[in-house]
């Protein structure tokens, strides 16, 4: 290339440049792969993530959310996708991120609350006046219900699901773990068909209208009674486990694509009053309460809670034992049963 057409070269592109928006230039991005039920969490918060952005740098953000059951979710991850944040429905999906080398050991403590913003727990939705009488875990056997849950092999909500069910016959049997085997396989033999996702579970049972009950995020059942009003009802179980949605920065993407400052500002802002405030609005349980309006903090029911470690030795142990090739759910399930 001759010197003058190096120049002209130069100056056009100089010309481009300046001829940009501001915004074109001045911008930033990043993409968060959650799972299936945080659709509407994440769109109004992007949105107020994207404003206060805008005007603590004077930069734009363009974000990418990507939704699925949590097990695909993972494996797009780990198959390439270049997520900057993943927000899970369980510290066992992370882990498997943090096996390849994608997250650094020690992202529970890397924000606060074991890098948990919001919490959840499992109910029950049934259709309006409750016909099949469902008031509690021991119901959803009975010969005449169909239960709607998804499959745990590929849904962190169906795990959470599936160990509340385990927990609540190990309560009532003083600890008996054979009795909690056999309660759950008799659960699944309720189930007509298992969903790859939360969602997909809750479009079969409100939308194609299959099943009597569906055992669902706190969320998910919130949602679908505010969109289907007068044809739901939600029943809180004597018991149900304590979900904490963790969220984790993807190190190796993050650090490739410099794009550690802002998914860093991104799950931080999930605690602040506003990310409380909006984790509220749509029907998670907010660990600072009194950011939240009061309408929607008194919706969430009183109930018996416990945790993942409590009942089975944290996710680390629970995993591999229950969800992993040749675990407890794959002896106990039996396709057409």
């Amino acid at each position: 290339m001759t010197l003058s057409r190096f120049r002209a070269v130069a100056a056009a592109m100089m010309l481009a440049a300046v001829a940009l928006p501001a915004s074109a230039i001045a911008q930033d991005a990043l993409t968060n792969v959650s799972y299936d039920p945080t659709r509407e969490l994440y769109r109004a918060f992007n949105e107020a993530f994207a404003a206060h952005w805008k005007e603590t740098t004077g930069k734009d953000v363009v974000i990418t959310n990507t939704h699925g059951g949590s097990a695909a979710q993972v494996r797009t991850v780990l198959e390439g996708l270049p997520a900057d944040v993943v927000t899970m429905p369980l510290a066992g999906d992370i882990y498997a991120l943090e096996d390849a080398g994608l997250i650094q050991p020690g992202w529970q403590s890397e924000f606060p609350l074991n890098s948990s913003p919001y919490l959840s727990t499992i109910v029950f939705l049934v259709r309006a006046g409750n016909p099949k009488n469902i008031l509690t875990w021991s119901d959803l056997i009975k010969d005449d219900v169909e239960v709607i849950t998804p499959n745990p092999k590929t849904s962190g909500g169906a795990r959470w699901n599936y160990l509340a069910a385990w927990a609540f016959e190990l309560e009532q049997t003083g600890g008996d773990e054979d009795a909690a085997k056999e309660f759950v396989r008799k659960i699944y033999e309720h189930v007509p068909v298992l969903d790859s996702g939360a969602r997909g579970s809750t479009n079969t049972f409100v939308q194609r209208g299959i099943g009597d009950v569906f055992i669902s995020w706190e969320n998910e059942a919130f949602l679908a009674q505010a969109e289907f009003p007068g044809q739901f009802e939600i029943v809180v179980p004597s018991i149900s486990i304590l979900a904490e949605p963790p969220v984790a920065l993807v190190d190796k993407n993050a650090d490739r694509k410099g794009s550690r400052k802002v998914a860093e500002a991104y799950l931080n802002y999930l605690y602040s009053p506003e990310g409380q405030r909006l984790a509220a609005r749509h029907y998670y349980r907010p660990r600072d309460a009194q950011h939240a309006a009061a309408e929607d903090i008194a919706r969430f029911p009183e109930v018996k809670l416990f945790t993942i470690d409590d009942k089975f030795g944290g996710w680390a142990k629970a995993q591999p034992e229950h969800f992993g090739d040749g675990g407890v759910f794959d002896q106990i399930y039996q396709p057409g049963r």
